[in-house]
């Protein structure tokens, strides 16, 4: 009966393509606007991803997000030193600061100020140059994407040559000499971000009362971090999270005071009504053309339940290959634009989140098809 089953599907292949396509089309939205969505939430807190060695950052009660900048006095850090559970703790300036280009042009720049003497806080990973030469006078690194594209030397020609070691920058009019190019996760305003020590970064930066933005602490082997971060905010009155509790704190305000879930959430609803009403349609048309075929077998003593199963297995089998191709296209989409602007993260739980929408719908599809058959009388056959 199962060969029956497959053989009434792909007999009528229009309708059987037309299913598919419905399918696919459903599985394709829904798996690209998702993976959008995805990539551009891990965008907000990627500085906080790639650093992996502190396991609590301490900041201002009031900071929301990991932009969200409330400086503090240099003295906090020693107050967090001092705190039992603390292995070390470093400085970090986190700001926006405006870089001119040799062209004389301004862009806007996401500035990182680690620690002087460990550097802890630096790119992991260096494409040109170490990341000890930040301890040279003027040093700074700058990320591969901004030195290939925002930071790059424009000729009055017109063509482009990236910034590389050895070329100098202009940080709020003090000279910066590039000796280094890393690889880091892009901004969510893709900014490119640019590296150097803390005392640097604070010459740099516009001459404030305070400008130390976090403090960067690891705890010491065993210690329980939600304890630790309790400690330092009963111990000093800032507020410290672990790596994981502020990349939460940051993707929580972008949900909550932007409109990007709204719009991402449409376009995904969207996928799955048009995929709904095309592939529920036409499974719909489907059956009432193989209704005679339907009643036959019912008229040889066929059951409900295995004509039920006929059904089934052909929406399974539609639903499996519409979900491959959808997903397929979604993934050859993300890597076809890997090195574009575009934020796009494919996690396997998103594939779990399709395979089940796609899978809805083709149990909402089938239903119709199943009221239809269970009602159908096996006289039918024999009329007309």
């Amino acid at each position: 009966m199962n060969l029956i089953a497959l053989k009434m599907l792909v007999g009528d292949r229009a309708k059987y393509l037309g299913i598919i396509m419905g399918l696919t089309f459903a599985s394709l939205l829904i798996t690209q606007q998702a993976g959008i969505f995805i990539g551009l939430m891990t965008r907000t807190f990627g500085a906080i991803s790639d650093m992996s060695l502190p396991d609590v950052w301490v900041m201002d009660k009031k900071v929301q997000f990991i932009d969200d900048i409330k400086p503090l006095q240099d003295t906090q850090l020693y107050r967090v030193r001092g705190i039992e559970g603390v292995d070390w703790a470093m400085p970090l300036y986190k700001g926006l600061l405006k870089a001119r280009l040799s062209n004389g042009a301004f862009q806007t720049c996401n500035v990182m100020g680690i620690d002087d003497t460990t550097l802890i806080g630096g790119p992991a990973q260096m494409v040109e140059g170490k990341l000890s030469d930040l301890r040279r006078a003027e040093s700074v690194i700058v990320d591969d994407v901004g030195a290939h594209g925002k930071l790059a030397h424009v000729f009055p020609d017109g063509h482009t040559e990236p910034l590389k070691v050895g070329d100098t920058l202009e940080l709020n009019d003090h000279r910066a000499v590039v000796v280094g190019i890393c690889k880091v996760s892009r901004t969510f305003q893709s900014q490119p971000v640019v590296y150097t020590t803390y005392s640097r970064a604070t010459l740099f930066a516009p001459r404030e009362r305070k400008l130390l933005s976090f403090v960067l602490v690891k705890a010491k082997a065993g210690e329980n971090l939600t304890d630790l971060c309790q400690r330092i905010d009963r111990s000093t009155g800032l507020a410290a999270y672990s790596r994981h509790d502020f990349e939460k704190l940051t993707v929580n305000y972008f949900l909550k005071y932007t409109g990007i879930p709204i719009n991402f959430g449409i376009s995904v609803m969207l996928g799955f009504l048009v995929g709904t009403a095309i592939a529920g349609q036409t499974f719909y048309n489907f059956t009432l053309d193989n209704l005679r075929h339907f009643g036959t077998l019912k008229a040889m003593g066929t059951s409900n339940g295995v004509l039920l199963r006929m059904i089934v297995l052909q929406a399974l089998v539609v639903g499996l290959i519409g979900y491959g191709l959808g997903v397929g296209a979604a993934s050859l989409f993300g890597y076809l634009t890997r090195n574009s602007e575009l934020a796009f993260r494919l996690p396997w739980q998103l594939l779990m989140v399709t395979a089940g929408a796609v899978m809805l719908i083709c149990v909402l599809s089938s239903l119709l098809s199943i009221r239809k058959v269970i009602k159908l009388e096996a006289a039918i056959v024999f009329k007309g």
